[in-house]
């Protein structure tokens, strides 16, 4: 098993978990909104282009508005590591071949704080009744993810599936599958409700009072001591957006850049009051 990176090391503090029943949602349907105006790419690339240039590093950020079906990809191609956001494809392979309201208790608990606090020993755990690699690589095959893999072997302090790779393309692929995911209002639900202190990335681009749905990732590679800083989820049910970002000298700076590129993104795809 390869030892190329590690997870962030997140302070220790004895948390107890009140789990709540999480029932399935009505599955949204978007409806067309035909009004709005078409996405200025080159200008969009521009933006993205200038907040770059102070802030180094790989970085890809795909936004798709599902009403429309209106997109921007920036560096779409690049294949970079998941980190946590791995965990939201974690159990979504797992509701794709059992559905919650079966799921033993204490494997509810397990997706409840794989997602809402990103806890990693539950992500092995579940890693381990998917099927590892393999499970997830099937899923994958079902929810059309091209360029998406993962790393085989068990997870011993390294966390595998964290170092999953993936592309932004991919990230937003996978969220536009919750609708037909028989459990995806599960989905939903749980990352509407990660802690606040996980509440940074994708929430950037909110307009007031809008519902986000958001799992991050940070990562730091023992080999260059940088740090990789991910962040997907899905703005108000209609904005599903993911930026991968690697090579990030702090983890603050990764967070920051991030934050940056959805609030500018999503300012060109529509203007609003921040909430």
């Amino acid at each position: 098993m390869p030892r190329e990176a590690v997870p962030a090391p997140v302070p220790v503090r004895a948390v107890v978990v009140k789990t709540e029943p999480v029932r399935a949602e009505p599955q949204f349907v978007p409806e067309p909104e035909p009004t709005d105006p078409p996405v200025d790419r080159r200008k969009i690339t521009r933006v993205v282009k200038q907040v770059l240039k102070s802030r180094p590093g790989r970085t890809s950020i795909v936004v798709e508005d599902l009403h429309t079906k209106r997109v921007f990809r920036f560096n779409r191609g690049e294949v970079l590591p998941t980190a946590s956001v791995a965990k939201v494809d974690i159990l979504m392979a797992l509701l794709l071949k059992e559905r919650w309201d079966r799921l033993p208790k204490a494997v509810r608990r397990d997706a409840e704080i794989m997602i809402r606090y990103s806890d990693n020993k539950a992500a092995d755990r579940l890693w381990e009744r998917i099927g590892r690699e393999g499970g997830l690589t099937r899923a994958n095959k079902v929810f059309g993810l091209r360029a998406t893999t993962a790393v085989p072997g068990m997870c011993v302090d390294l966390y595998c599936w964290g170092i999953t790779r993936t592309t932004a393309d991919d990230q937003v692929r996978l969220l536009t599958y919750l609708p037909r995911l028989r459990d995806g209002g599960v989905v939903r639900r749980l990352m509407r409700r990660v802690v606040p202190e996980q509440k940074w990335g994708v929430s950037a681009g909110a307009c007031a009072g809008e519902r986000v749905a958001l799992k991050n990732g940070w990562l730091k590679h023992v080999a260059n001591d940088l740090w990789a800083i991910t962040s997907v989820g899905l703005i108000g049910d209609r904005y599903a957006v993911a930026v991968l970002t690697e090579d990030n000298a702090t983890s603050e700076a990764g967070i920051a850049k991030v934050e940056k590129l959805v609030e500018k993104v999503l300012d060109e795809f529509r203007g609003c009051p921040k909430g």
